[in-house]
């Protein structure tokens, strides 16, 4: 009987040491997507700021960038189970509008990061400064084309707040430059193969083309791909956006020329850190700027560049 009563209260102890840990806060985070190394990155930062502070986070969002009503259900799914608060990246600036404004009348505060949404509700934005970003690439593709010349652009996902954003930037920078025509606008849904087939075709219909400014990862790697098929690294300048392993090779090998470096790690990080002092009735501020750099090769080896692109990859 002493055997019996031990196991139950070893079970008890057991069963409220389970109860307990739901009183653990817990925070939803979701990214726009899985695949890309950008957001392993976030993963890693919001997982970080999650285990300083003693919460759990939840990451949870749609395989594909375009994949906007996974992401609403996703969303829906997590308000109903009353999650604590939500980090989210949306897919579209204007479809997560309702979805956000439900969680905010159920008092759960949603911070935004990366790419923004249409709407006052969110109690924070952490991001790059998007149009600023692609102003640099448009000014760095510039420079590397001797400021004359044709080239195209290729932003992501229509609607996508980050690659309106980027899109508006970069044809803003281009502006300075009266010798430089803007010649395509092709979209890479966020997918490599659809950058690489849009590149072929922007580079059969322009043959005399100059540059390329690719505004995501995934844009980035495709288009690459497409101009060192063709034999035309270092004749087609490329500038792209973020630093995944493939994109910095890239760049060491001399077809990307240069790389638009946001701060994925940051926006995890500093994206968690602000739902938790909303939740803790701090106060926090409206934006956030994780920061930009523009790499090339001539600066990749450098500490403070070293040092960037190891805390993209921890």
């Amino acid at each position: 009987m002493k055997r019996i009563a031990l196991l139950f209260l070893l079970l008890a102890v057991l069963w409220l040491g389970c109860v307990q840990t739901t009183d653990q806060v817990q925070i939803l985070v979701s990214p726009k997507g899985l695949v890309h190394s950008f957001w392993l990155t976030v993963k890693a930062g919001a997982e970080q700021a999650g285990k300083e502070e003693g919460a759990r986070v939840i990451w949870k969002g749609p395989a594909l960038e375009t994949d906007i009503a996974t992401q609403i259900s996703i969303l829906e799914d997590y308000i109903n189970k009353k999650v604590d608060a939500i980090v989210l990246a949306a897919c579209d600036a204007n479809a997560l509008i309702p979805t956000i404004e439900k969680a905010d009348a159920a008092g759960i505060p949603v911070i935004i990061i990366d790419s923004g949404v249409n709407s006052d509700v969110p109690k924070s934005l952490v991001a790059t400064d998007n149009i600023l970003a692609a102003q640099k690439g448009a000014d760095a593709l510039a420079g590397l084309i001797g400021e004359k010349g044709k080239v195209a652009l290729i932003p992501f996902v229509p609607g996508a707040g980050t690659s309106v954003m980027r899109e508006e930037g970069f044809k803003q920078g281009l502006a300075k430059y009266p010798k430089i025509e803007l010649v395509a606008v092709q979209y890479s849904q966020s997918e490599v193969e659809r950058a690489m087939s849009v590149t072929e075709n922007i580079l059969t219909a322009h043959q005399d083309l100059s540059g390329i400014f690719a505004a995501n990862e995934a844009g980035t790697i495709g288009c690459a791909q497409a101009v060192k098929s063709r034999g035309m690294a270092g004749k087609i300048k490329l500038v792209g956006f973020d630093a995944s392993p493939n994109e910095v090779q890239a760049l060491q090998e001399g077809v990307v020329d240069a790389l638009i470096v946001q701060n994925p790690y940051q926006m995890g990080y500093q994206g968690v850190k602000a739902a938790l002092a909303v939740l803790n009735g701090q106060k926090v501020e409206p934006v956030i700027d994780t920061g930009v750099t523009v790499v090339t090769r001539d600066n990749l080896e450098t500490p403070a560049i070293q040092q960037l692109l190891a805390s993209m990859n921890e």
